[in-house]
């Protein structure tokens, strides 16, 4: 973990430590260049320091004397890493990809006397007790195949006829005789994340209502339509369609696998068209929607993206919601972060690839958007729980085992 200082003067990185660091010409940041902002930002393959520090110093041009600091999470999550500074007495500012919860609101400024949040993308979906916490730039979907086009032509495979979960598995046979990894899958938090994308397709788009259900104790992961995912998926990684050395790899790994042509599809959100794009390789990728074994086509598993929070114990906390608003409300600001991971928000468009064309083709024909928030939001730490799941039917565990595990943590919870 470290802090990123967005001007170094040629020395070395600040430490997170220090509570209040030297700048450049002596005395402390604020007395010699005015309000420093400290941010929390979600690093990725496309969202890069470099990505942040030259959108960033777009807002500093035109707020002179404010300056913004980003705040790196390293190998943990967003939330502990605000939890941690919290604990140590040294506040942010404004996290990003934190969406708060009726337990954790508090630690959030309530923005809903704030006009401008109203018309920002989900902000209903995303309230807390009627609440505005949250704000978002745009928004991706998530239950998403990307295929690569020539595997699947010398495979004999047609994309659009792969509908049901049996399909599905069908193809990556065919795909593995065709001298292909069927299925790209990475560790870190990608096992988790593209098991959710794969099941919450189908069990939320039959049950909108069941996490809400899971929250009141009246469905389980043993006796729902999640058991069935996780015995497919426990079947693909017995078949060898699932590799299990994919644990070792990182997201930015696996997403590499997949785009060099080592193997035929990957399960994963909207924001991998820029990388696909990057890699001049969009072309000879397709997309299909998440096969089911119920409803085709399904819900699409989505959500809010690039969501910002200002922190209530922010000593800066009229510029952070300034900051915020900017944001997610000024429209180049809006374009660059929605171009940027490939999101979507209404009566905003940029250049599109032929893939992410596709894609928002699929978004125009979705029944419907299936969003964890509100009372069907997942009790905290479901996600990281889920991971440690789903890469337990790599090394050994049961379907059922892990629908069981998955059961007794959030029983623990409650």
């Amino acid at each position: 973990m470290r802090t990123m200082w967005r001007r170094t003067c040629g020395l070395t990185v600040a430490p997170l430590v220090m509570a209040s660091a030297v700048a450049c010409g002596g005395g402390s940041d604020q007395a010699s260049e005015g309000t420093t902002l400290r941010v929390i930002v979600n690093i990725t393959p496309n969202l890069t320091e470099k990505y942040w520090n030259d959108l960033f110093a777009t807002y500093e041009k035109s707020h002179p004397g404010v300056n913004v600091k980003l705040e790196l999470t390293g190998t943990i999550s967003a939330d502990a890493k605000l939890r941690q500074d919290l604990a140590a007495g040294d506040p942010p500012d404004v996290a990003q990809q934190i969406v708060p919860t009726a337990d954790t609101a508090s630690l959030f400024a309530d923005l809903t006397d704030q006009p401008w949040t109203a018309k920002t993308p989900l902000a209903d979906q995303y309230a807390v007790g009627g609440k505005h916490y949250v704000v978002g730039v745009g928004e991706q979907i998530q239950s998403l195949v990307f295929y690569n086009k020539a595997a699947f032509e010398k495979a004999g495979l047609d994309a659009s006829e792969i509908r049901t979960m049996n399909q599905f598995t069908m193809a990556m046979g065919e795909l593995k005789d065709a001298g292909y990894k069927p299925l790209q899958a990475a560790g870190q938090w990608v096992t988790g994340s593209q098991f959710s994308m794969m099941a919450d397709a189908g069990v939320l788009t039959a049950d909108p209502e069941w996490t809400a259900k899971r929250n009141n104790g009246k469905a389980s992961f043993a006796k729902s339509g999640y058991l069935p995912y996780l015995e497919g998926y426990k079947g693909w990684i017995d078949k060898g369609y699932l590799e299990k050395s994919a644990l070792g790899l990182t997201y930015a790994d696996g997403q590499t696998a997949f785009l060099n042509g080592k193997s035929a599809m990957y399960i994963m959100g909207s924001f991998f068209v820029p990388a696909a794009d990057a890699a001049k390789k969009s072309d000879g990728i397709g997309v299909f929607t998440m096969p089911t074994d119920g409803a085709y086509p399904s819900g699409q598993f989505g959500n809010i993206s690039n969501p910002y929070v200002v922190v209530n114990k922010s000593r800066h906390k009229a510029e952070a919601l300034e900051f915020v608003k900017w944001a997610t409300t000024d429209p180049e600001a809006i374009k660059s972060q929605l171009a940027s991971d490939a999101n979507l928000r209404e009566g905003f468009t940029y250049p599109m690839s032929s893939l992410g064309t596709s894609v928002q083709q699929i978004l125009d024909k979705a029944p419907s958007m299936i969003v964890k928030s509100g009372d069907s939001q997942p009790i905290a730490g479901f996600s990281d729980e889920l991971n440690k799941q789903v890469q337990s039917l790599y090394t050994g565990s049961s379907a059922s085992g892990a629908a069981d595990g998955l059961d007794k943590w959030w029983n623990s919870q409650s």
